[in-house]
């Protein structure tokens, strides 16, 4: 029987950017879903605190190389790949002079949110999906952590909704306390429709503070898990009222074997539709 297939893709990643909750749990819970007898890859951004020398990232000449278009400006799309020889698995990083090279990840060194952010998670997402068709892999399932990757499913909702290579992808995405303070650049859903997403999205994200965008999202996920033991009153009501499929928190030493489970649940959830 062939292997389910399932993305990661995380705003970050341990050991390539110091431990965190989320850095931790892409971490393990992509080996332990490969483990449990998944066909895994993970996707990152390569932000520039992370060090290639020391983690021996080198880019992939064949599947750089293109250009997206974010807000009607060319930005090139640099692939790079990193092992995790413990995990035995691979690490994709999604590389961009203008968004990635800055020396801090998410905000500046004072703990300002970047302004750019919007556009950075827009261009991580869509080069994501890019480089997956490149390789010629067909994800299943992709498993979304951390806000940079929320804009995944409505991509994959939308704006790839017609490609016959993500025709049966599904999208569960991963909920964090982790949001930003600053709303997204004001011009955020101008963006949107330029990227070819409808009114129905481009007036829904009109307001781009983290609690809508995170609401407006579970309306077109196959799935939400959560990965904050404590999850905060607001993104607590976001989940409860959400009607896709659902799981909470759920103890480390358990996840491997539910979450494993619980994409499969999500798989078959679709083929019975």
């Amino acid at each position: 029987m062939e292997k389910k297939r399932i993305l990661f893709v995380s705003q970050e990643i341990y050991p390539f950017l110091p431990k965190s909750e989320i850095a931790s749990t892409a971490r393990n819970l992509s080996q332990g879903v490969q483990e449990a007898g998944k066909e895994i890859r993970v996707f990152t951004p390569r932000f520039g605190c992370i060090n290639e020398r020391r983690h021996q990232l080198h880019e992939v000449i064949r599947l750089s190389g293109m250009n997206l278009i974010i807000d009607d400006t060319d930005h090139p799309l640099i692939i790079k790949v990193a092992s995790i020889s413990a995990a035995r698995m691979q690490v994709y990083f999604i590389d961009n002079e203008e968004f990635f090279k800055r020396k801090c990840t998410l905000t500046d060194e004072q703990g300002k949110d970047f302004d750019d952010n919007d556009e950075r998670s827009m261009f991580f997402c869509r080069g994501t999906l890019e480089t997956v068709k490149k390789l010629g892999w067909q994800p299943d399932v992709i498993h979304c952590h951390g806000w940079m990757t929320a804009l995944m499913a409505l991509y994959i909702k939308k704006v790839y909704s017609k490609d016959p290579h993500f025709a049966d992808t599904k999208v569960v995405y991963h909920m964090y306390n982790e949001g930003f303070n600053k709303n997204w650049d004001s011009r955020f859903a101008d963006k949107l429709k330029f990227d070819g997403f409808d009114a129905e999205i481009v007036d829904a994200l009109k307001d781009s503070s983290f609690e809508n965008i995170t609401r407006v999202i579970t309306k077109y996920v196959d799935g939400l898990t959560v990965g904050s033991e404590n999850l905060n009153s607001e993104l607590r009501s976001i989940f409860d009222d959400a009607s896709c499929l659902k799981m909470d928190y759920v103890q480390e030493e358990l996840q491997n074997k539910t979450f494993s489970e619980f994409f499969d649940k999500v798989i078959e959830e679709s083929v019975l539709i």
